[in-house]
């Protein structure tokens, strides 16, 4: 472990493209995993949502692919969601770019034949969700047998998507040498059965407890008829300001709602799988960008969105785990911010909402009017409960 990247087993190179980046102060994931990564042991890494996990495989991958040539593509990361693969790429861009690592991106919704002409290119590394990267293999059109190190990131989200036919018959074909690194927020028991069978004697490393909230979140619960929890929304983006993500059960839920947020006044856009790869980007762009103040999305906007500053997370429908609950109020209070999570929960929803609070180990806090804030010691993960839930 290490204090800073400056006191970091990197090269000067690979510190200025770190110090280039923005980083300055390792978070405890990243100096926990950067040195096995480094060493070339297969890494099970667990932490909170929001923490710097990505840049935690990417830093250390970045420098052992500078360290020596060998034919391409050397490196192939999975995950879950187009959004996602596009940030992972965006971040090995930013670090190696300046190395002359080429990344090249093989999602759905984007043309084949712009994805051919890239791995014409000979990338090092390969960002892929499993779909893609699986039509690709069908067609031959790429072949595995020189990758070095693989990445399953959020791999507990792309096994519920139902992925994991594709990502074993993706890791046989690969080379059984390989390093392997996995990544995710929680490691429900069927990632631990993957990780088995295809890690060899893996270091695991654990930071705070990774199916719990930050603690700068600060939650709290409306009761609400489904007839109610419109007018609900639109008072509480009137009496409040900031960027606000509002997640929805269905896609037609989100065009619905987005429609009505769009009348009152308020700059939104959405999110949802419905709508095309080039919506998908606009819509993401517009928000980080500051075009559009709110955002309507599914749970496909629960991981892998990285937006800054997001002041309030909205759960407009519950979702069905506490385990998505986690990440939906994940995207809010990171990298050290605070932020706000409120949830509207009708009496359809009750079954839903005893889960969650039963993962959390209390209550969310009710309020009783719009504007009203939560007292922050009640919505509030504490030490004493983190210790309470380790053997959960």
């Amino acid at each position: 472990m290490f204090c800073s990247f400056l006191d970091s087993p990197l090269s000067p190179a690979m510190r200025d493209a770190v110090a280039h980046a923005g980083y300055s102060t390792p978070t405890p994931i990243q100096a926990q995993a950067i040195g096995p990564i480094l060493e070339g042991r297969d890494v099970i890494g667990c932490a909170q949502t929001g923490t710097g996990k990505t840049a935690a495989f990417a830093i250390p991958m970045l420098e052992r692919l500078t360290r020596a040539d060998s034919p391409r593509p050397r490196a192939l990361v999975l995950a879950p969601t187009r959004e996602l693969a596009l940030q992972i790429a965006a971040t090995f861009d930013m670090l190696g770019g300046a190395q002359g690592v080429r990344t090249l991106v093989l999602i759905g919704g984007e043309s084949m034949g712009a994805q051919l002409a890239g791995l014409q290119k000979r990338p090092d590394v390969i960002v892929a969700t499993p779909g893609r990267l699986a039509d690709h293999l069908e067609r031959r059109s790429l072949r595995l047998g020189t990758v070095r190190i693989v990445v399953l990131d959020e791999a507990d989200r792309m096994l519920d998507m139902g992925f994991a036919p594709q990502v074993e018959r993706i890791l046989q074909m690969t080379p059984l040498d390989r390093q392997t690194l996995c990544f995710s927020a929680t490691m429900p028991p069927e990632v631990e059965t993957l990780v088995r069978r295809h890690l060899v004697r893996p270091v695991r490393i654990e930071v705070g407890v990774s199916a719990k909230p930050v603690a700068k979140v600060t939650q709290r619960l409306y009761k609400a008829t489904p007839q109610d929890k419109t007018p609900l929304l639109l008072k509480l983006l009137r009496e409040e300001r900031g960027r606000t993500l509002v997640f929805t059960r269905t896609k037609h839920r989100a065009d619905r709602v987005a429609r009505v947020v769009g009348a009152a006044g308020h700059r939104v856009t959405r999110l949802h799988a419905d709508r095309s790869m080039s919506q998908r980007r606009e819509a993401l762009d517009g928000f980080r960008s500051g075009r559009y103040r709110v955002l309507i999305a599914t749970d496909i906007a629960a991981r892998g969105l990285d937006v800054p500053e997001i002041a309030h997370v909205v759960n407009f429908d519950l979702p069905h785990t506490a385990e998505d609950y986690i990440h939906r109020i994940g995207r809010t209070a990171r990298a050290q911010a605070s932020g706000c999570a409120t949830s509207f929960a009708s009496p359809e929803e009750h079954e839903q909402l005893r889960l969650i609070e039963r993962h959390l180990g209390h209550p969310v806090t009710r309020a009783s009017t719009v504007g009203e804030q939560a007292p922050r010691h009640a919505a509030r993960i504490t030490p004493a409960m983190h210790a309470g839930n380790n053997g959960a």
